[in-house]
């Protein structure tokens, strides 16, 4: 095992992913759990998908560069981010509704965009990312994304505890509550881009969510689901990454994903909030109050 850990640190391409993953691990597990505690996983998957015109365009016009597709992409998330929430509080649809919307418009415009300009994207790399290719420039959009990420949740934590919490109570005592969610969301797109670097648009959520909800069923507390999400994302990368170089024709994006969902079925399985805590004790209908059932107990 130290001869393959030697080895495999040898070579420069290999340790720029370790460091570019570790970074990144860092970025998006802040990122995933409050997804995860906000009921937003699949909000996160529209989101990688609505940056995509954004990105199709960049590339169309600039190439593969690193702040073409950056400034695409972000205009495009942001862009479907606004919209969302102006038509969730200017009409009848709920936020989740104008998202699945307004994302499948931006996918089909990508699609077709990049259809009609006739240019070769690279699929594979598109769709998963080449984490062993990692660049100069996209090691800095990941050193950025994670530091303005990490600056940001040192202001927006305490907000964003007290609006997944108690979602009422913030609106009553904050005179903008939108700019928290927007801060959020616009955290999620340049996570979402840096991750597009290294992973792809396919697997860029697989290390937000699937980390988090791992931690979700071990951890009752925000800080808990914090630190173990980052384990668990960071765990993930590092055997997904010695994988495929054990493996060389395994694509190291789909490994580390496969890992943390590896993390999640084990989790699920025996993590004390998973299936192990409903068979040692009674079920109990979520529609009813303990107190109440408690009371009719007494009453009985």
């Amino acid at each position: 095992m130290y001869d393959l850990i030697v080895e495999m640190w040898s070579f420069a391409f290999m340790r720029r992913a370790f460091v570019a993953t570790t970074v990144l691990s860092a970025s998006v597990a802040p990122v995933g759990a409050f997804l995860v505690l906000r009921r937003l996983s699949l909000a996160g998957e529209a989101m990688a998908h609505a940056i995509t015109p954004g990105i199709v365009i960049g590339f169309v016009t600039a190439g593969l560069s690193v702040m073409s597709l950056l400034v695409g992409g972000l205009i495009a998330g942001v862009g479907v981010a606004i919209l969302t929430a102006f038509l969730a509080r200017r009409t009848i649809l709920r936020s989740d509704a104008s998202l699945a919307s307004l994302y499948l418009i931006a996918l089909a415009v990508g699609i077709f965009i990049l259809s009609a300009a006739g240019s070769a994207v690279p699929l594979k790399s598109f769709l998963f990312g080449s984490i062993l290719g990692i660049d100069d420039a996209s090691m800095v959009l990941v050193g950025g994304v994670a530091t303005v990420t990490l600056l940001a949740f040192a202001v927006l934590l305490r907000p964003l505890i007290v609006s997944t919490c108690d979602p009422v109570f913030f609106e009553t005592q904050t005179r903008r509550p939108w700019l928290v969610d927007q801060g959020f969301m616009l955290l999620l797109v340049l996570n979402l881009l840096a991750a597009f670097k290294t992973l792809g648009t396919l697997m860029a959520v697989g290390l937000m969510i699937l980390p988090a909800t791992a931690a979700r069923y071990w951890a009752s507390t925000i800080t808990g689901q914090l630190v173990l999400g980052f384990l668990f994302a960071l765990s993930s990368c590092w055997i997904g990454l010695t994988l495929s170089y054990l493996f060389p024709n395994t694509p190291s994006g789909p490994a580390i994903v496969l890992v943390a969902g590896g993390f999640f079925l084990f989790s699920a399985i025996f993590g004390p909030l998973g299936f192990g805590r409903r068979m040692r004790k009674p079920s109990v209908s979520k529609d009813i109050p303990i107190a109440q059932i408690q009371q009719e107990e007494r009453a009985q």
